[in-house]
């Protein structure tokens, strides 16, 4: 787990000191060591920064030079397989001077090219840059759980793990995507491979990109399929889960360093230390976190049952809301990009208390979007069950009826809404956000300059999305959408910049290419089965972890903020989104926030979402506008 970034210049200028000055942006996502490499035009700058997993000796260093000089790598991530492809490549006549997965993937990308990337298992953002053609590729694992950013204007091209780093290297700041912003307020991110930075983009999981002078050609090398028309029984989807599960676990302790697990005491992370409590000699290290608010807000009876049937050692910490609030400044530094995961600040604690211990950890994220564990997939079943019975007059005239009687806000209300909507309109991914909410913050003139078409957005995008799964039955697009968004500009942004803040690498089994490539071959009726989703999940996992985990209800390191803004954040949030500078101004109505604000604390409506919503979009403004 490192930080690389690298550029282009077309003038030949590339200049080492701009490089360290961009490196040192983001010293927490390698302590270990450092490194910078310059060609000898001048054409090409690499930069990495290294936290040491495997052969953390010193031959480790990146950049790394091949054999012949000609290829030059600077390398993020973890490629688990390393150990079976290095075998494959000796016997092609290939010599290896270090242990590393990292002089694999560079001997391999000179034997295969990029077709290298289909023997990778792993999580990874590699830039290899070629002297003799002066190509450079720069790739990105199938499921986007490690990031890599870019950059092109008229005199070069940059990438690198973080956009801190390319907006250091930049002579003026990018102007504001001001369309995103309504991207942000419908999904609580921004899906997609544009950021708010103009012009800053991702490079999208599973995508490769080969930059030949100011030629930028991408390509996708991979992309999730369902083919679960022809069941096989579920006993066999449920075996074979478990084996490739097994196998995902197996890879992901390859390590030279102490290896622990998040565990939240639900099933995902439960099962992690259920499947691999036996495969190790020394007691597993468990860390969990809560808050002093009650056993609402408290997994961590549900973690400590899991440490004592398999006989862990297990930490734990509490948090208070004002340790929550005092490390918002830091959270949205650290995120990069607005996302409002209230949850990745449990996950920093957490974070910082395992690396006390270990240097490495496994957690339980992709289960529920693999498995289909979120209730929101049975609540759309339901919805278009509903439709199909009163039809779209049918679905108009409730949902008026309920907007009037009980007001828009309501959740019954919510959900009659969505079902005047077909699957492709109503569905946003697991952080829905009411189009009649947001609208109503928005002022005349944000919402004219938001609907102008050449405006940049996320609508195409999530158009593209659906298209993709035509034909597909709602469960597998609506697993299909939160793949490609949710899953990896939520949960796996939030993984990877609050793991990487404490300086510690974390692995995600169910995020094996292997799984997920399977488990799109299970029919949907067996992922929600008896009003349960995630049942073959659920029933392998009988008998090896308790009923009452197994099947209690999910909550996955939660926070009380419902609480908190009626309490510890309330004269917080009113001093930063009321004052006569808030940035908010320029886009939302203040009276309309006032009303927020209000309501929430006399417990009207419950408003804590687009709450924090807008206090993470204020202080990202604040930090970089």
């Amino acid at each position: 787990m490192c930080g690389i970034l690298g550029t282009l210049n077309y003038s030949n200028l590339v200049d080492s000191k701009r490089l360290q000055s961009m490196r040192d942006t983001m010293p927490y996502r390698g302590p270990d060591d450092n490194g910078i490499w310059v060609s000898d035009d001048s054409y090409c700058g690499l930069a990495h920064l290294r936290l040491s997993i495997l052969d953390p000796t010193p031959a480790g260093h990146q950049p790394r030079i091949e054999a012949t000089q000609r290829f030059v790598i600077s390398y993020n991530g973890e490629v688990f397989n390393y150990l079976e492809i290095r075998a494959e490549l000796e016997l092609k006549g290939y010599t290896f001077e270090t242990g590393t997965d990292t002089e694999v993937i560079l001997q391999a990308y000179v034997e295969y090219g990029e077709n290298c990337l289909h023997k990778f298992n792993g999580m990874f953002a590699i830039a290899i840059y070629d002297t003799q053609t002066k190509q450079l590729f720069l790739a990105r694992d199938r499921l986007g759980i490690k990031p890599v950013y870019y950059y092109q204007s008229q005199n070069e091209f940059i990438f690198a793990s973080e956009t801190k780093a390319i907006l250091r290297g930049l002579d003026t700041k990018p102007e504001l995507n001001m369309q995103l912003i309504d991207s942000f307020m419908s999904f609580g991110y921004i899906p997609g491979e544009n950021t708010l930075h103009q012009g800053i983009k991702r490079l999208m999981p599973g995508h490769y990109a080969l930059i030949n002078g100011d030629d930028v050609k991408i390509t996708e090398y991979w992309d999730l399929k369902f083919n679960n028309q022809n069941d096989k029984g579920f006993d066999f989807y449920v075996d074979e889960s478990k084996k490739l599960l097994e196998s995902a676990i197996d890879l992901r302790l390859r390590s030279d360093v102490p290896l622990g697990i998040f565990l939240s005491g639900g099933i995902d992370s439960s099962a992690v230390v259920g499947l691999l409590a036996d495969k190790v000699k020394e007691p597993l290290k468990t860390f969990s976190i809560g808050y002093d608010f009650g056993k609402n807000f408290d997994e961590t009876p549900y973690a400590q049952m899991i440490a004592d049937k398999f006989q862990t050692d297990h930490h734990e910490i509490k948090i208070t809301p004002t340790q929550f609030k005092e490390f918002i400044p830091e959270y949205i530094a650290l995120m990069d990009e607005p996302v409002t995961e209230a949850a990745a600040i449990s996950l920093f604690f957490v974070a910082k208390l395992a690396k006390e211990k270990v240097t490495v950890a496994l957690s339980g994220e992709g289960s529920d979007e693999i498995f289909a564990g979120y209730d929101l997939y049975q609540y759309m079943n339901v919805l278009e069950k509903y439709r199909n019975v009163v039809g779209q007059s049918g679905a108009n005239f409730f949902a008026g009826v309920s907007n009037k009687v009980l007001g828009e806000s309501h959740k019954v209300s919510k959900y009659l809404n969505m079902a005047t909507q077909p699957i492709e309109k109503r569905y946003k991914g697991m952080s829905t956000y009411p189009d009649h909410q947001k609208e109503a913050l928005y002022k005349p003139e944000f919402k004219g300059l938001i609907e102008q078409p050449e405006q940049v957005s996320s609508r195409a995008f999530s158009k593209q999305l659906f298209e993709k799964t035509k034909g597909e039955d709602q469960l597998n697009k609506m697993l299909y959408f939160d793949t490609k968004t949710w899953l990896v500009d939520d949960l796996l942004i939030k993984a990877d910049r609050m793991s990487m803040a404490a300086s510690l690498e974390l692995r995600v089994p169910f995020l094996d290419y292997r799984l997920v490539e399977f488990a799109a071959t299970i029919p949907s009726h067996h992922k929600i089965k008896k009003g349960e989703g995630k049942y073959p999940l659920k029933k392998m996992m009988e008998g090896i972890l308790p009923k009452e985990i197994i099947y209690r209800k999910k909550m996955g390191f939660p926070t009380p903020l419902k609480l908190m803004f009626q309490n510890e954040l309330r004269d917080y949030a009113e001093s930063l989104l009321l004052s006569e500078d808030t940035k908010l101004n320029q886009f939302f109505k203040k009276e309309r926030i006032e009303q927020l604000i209000q309501e929430h604390n006399a417990d009207k409506y419950d408003h804590h979402k687009t709450l924090w919503q807008l206090v993470v979009l204020e202080e990202w403004l604040r930090k970089n506008y």
